[in-house]
């Protein structure tokens, strides 16, 4: 009788005694209404009247969601996200509305995925194709605003969204290849041609730098040609007008003068012409106006040394 006393009471204490995981809390309703939670560890509760309703994790939990939106342009995106979320507190109130907001978990599940592709498309669809790409933190941040309020009020929380791939049709997709590769060719043809203006600027500036130097060049010889030709004309006016002076107080002719340059010229003619034949006044009246021109000449600058 006894034996069977123990083994009674060790039922009861069997049944009385629960055990809660950690990271999990457990409800406990007394004739279908919440009594109150069990925290991770041993606990006790009335056999027969509390029972246990659900056990609730409240790790982080993750899933993968894939769906399709309309641009506004009528292009189909195609997304591939991952969801992580998880209870928002352990207060009790949470945990209540937690275990008690839906029916189950494949409800809540059905409910959370729905609301985020909702949420998603309802972005996508009032921008154009050309710029979903360039929209990822957008999209992110604009679910995270539509969802914060609802998750709470579920008792959970969004704790993350990856977009982990945006993807267009195929035919889409060829067709934005064919648009970059159509801009990297303008791309290319544009650089091209400005390198080739670059070219063709630097070559006609040195061409036209190289015309200045050489016309610079040019100039400043010629000017000291025509300083050198002045003053060899100087240096022989003055040997004439000297050699006139001398030949005036040695009371000789100063036509000798005028001959003997006669003579040295028509020697120059003959040694540094570049033809077979020279053509000369050799005559005497020829010679004479020759001779009279030169002492003209030599008069003039005789009378300008005088002065």
């Amino acid at each position: 009788m006894i034996g069977i006393i123990v083994l009674v009471i060790l039922v009861l204490l069997a049944f009385c005694m629960v055990s809660v995981q950690q990271g999990t809390v457990a409800v406990i309703t007394v004739f279908g209404k919440f009594k109150r939670i069990l925290r991770p560890g041993l606990s006790f509760r009335v056999p027969f009247i509390e029972k246990i309703f659900s056990r609730i994790s409240y790790q982080n939990r993750s899933i993968e969601l894939k769906f399709q939106a309309i641009t506004q342009d009528q292009a189909n995106v195609n997304f591939s996200a991952m969801l992580l979320y998880a209870v928002l507190n352990q207060d009790t109130e949470t945990i209540k509305n937690v275990a008690f907001k839906f029916m189950d978990d494949r409800n809540f599940m059905q409910a959370l995925i729905r609301s985020v592709e909702g949420s998603v498309r309802a972005f996508v669809a009032t921008k154009k194709q050309s710029e979903i790409l360039q929209l990822r933190t957008e999209i992110i941040l604009h679910v995270k605003d539509q969802l914060d309020k609802q998750l709470e009020d579920w008792g959970y929380h969004l704790l993350d969204l990856q977009l982990n791939d945006i993807a267009f049709d195929e035919t889409i997709m060829r067709s934005m290849a064919q648009v970059v590769a159509s801009n990297n060719l303008k791309a290319a043809a544009e650089n091209e041609g400005q390198a080739l203006l670059i070219t063709k600027t630097k070559a006609a500036e040195a061409e036209g730098n190289a015309i200045k130097i050489s016309a610079e060049a040019e100039r400043q010889a010629a000017q000291l040609r025509g300083q050198g030709v002045a003053l060899f004309r100087e240096e022989v006016a003055r040997g004439m007008a000297h050699a006139a002076q001398e030949m005036q107080h040695a009371n000789l002719d100063a036509s000798f003068i005028l001959f003997s340059m006669w003579t040295d010229a028509i020697k120059h003619f003959a040694e540094n012409g570049s033809g077979n034949t020279i053509f000369l006044d050799g005559g005497t009246d020829g010679m004479q106006r020759t001779m009279q021109q030169m002492m003209s000449v030599l008069q003039g600058n005789l009378g300008k040394n005088k002065v």
